[in-house]
């Protein structure tokens, strides 16, 4: 297992699926962890409460696309961790589906700001912190929708595609306080959303995957518990895809 002992990481949008999965993982590596969540208090103690030593990690409500809410919350942070930072992952995003004609400016709107402008406003915060300690690893969750494009998904294809753009042109300015930037982007992973398709929507899906099976969230949270650590200390402005070879074909 990756060794992120003692390491004080922040995870965003981590109450549940994905972002569950990675914080538990990099809870089990040895990781402080500090995650946020945004309308479901029960679900964040709930993942806490799974983690051992519960009391070395923090859950609190934020909204990511306010910036006052980024501030305080990651004030609390800093202060939970002692001032200090090691890593953060940018995790929390939303869908809203609708093919382009039918979309509603304000879905456009909301799918950018929670995905896009969040992590814009925790990147801010967390390279203050790091380029005062000149070290610190940042890793942002992207989609293979964000690399490909999907039909009735214009707005959460351009959250993505941007995050990862971002995230180039922010490992090219941090680099040389040695803070790495880098993605995450998985395919089609199994979680509460692809249950509830269909076993003809499923088979559609898997045709295009050469490993034959969605990913597991665990498998995601590994990647990203990779890119935190000193592993991968010489990667920066990359993007890890985790899609059972989907490009290959």
């Amino acid at each position: 297992m990756t060794n992120l002992k003692d390491k004080k990481i922040l995870v965003t949008g981590g109450s549940r699926g994905i972002g569950a999965a990675i914080v538990k993982h990099l809870a089990q590596c040895g990781a402080k962890v500090a995650f946020t969540y945004t309308s479901r208090p029960d679900a964040a103690e709930s993942v806490i409460q799974s983690l051992a030593n519960p009391e070395q990690h923090l859950c609190l409500a934020m909204d990511v696309t306010k910036a006052e809410s980024v501030e305080q919350g990651y004030q609390k942070v800093l202060e939970f961790f002692g001032g200090a930072l090691d890593g953060l992952v940018n995790n929390a995003g939303i869908t809203k589906d609708q093919l382009f004609l039918r979309m509603k400016e304000q879905d456009f709107d909301d799918v950018l700001n929670v995905n896009l402008k969040g992590t814009f406003l925790l990147c801010k915060q967390a390279t203050k912190t790091m380029m005062k300690q000149k070290m610190g690893s940042i890793v942002n969750i992207t989609s293979v929708i964000g690399q490909t494009g999907n039909p009735g998904q214009a707005n959460y294809a351009a959250s993505k595609a941007a995050v990862e753009a971002m995230s180039k042109s922010l490992a090219l300015e941090f680099g040389s306080r040695q803070i790495r930037i880098n993605c995450v982007a998985p395919g089609f992973i199994e979680t509460e959303m692809t249950h509830i398709l269909t076993a003809e929507q499923k088979e559609k899906i898997l045709d295009k995957v050469p490993l034959g099976r969605m990913a597991y969230a665990n498998e995601v949270a590994s990647a990203v518990a990779f890119l935190l650590s000193s592993d991968a200390s010489y990667i920066t402005g990359h993007t890890l895809n985790v899609n059972g070879g989907l490009f290959l074909g």
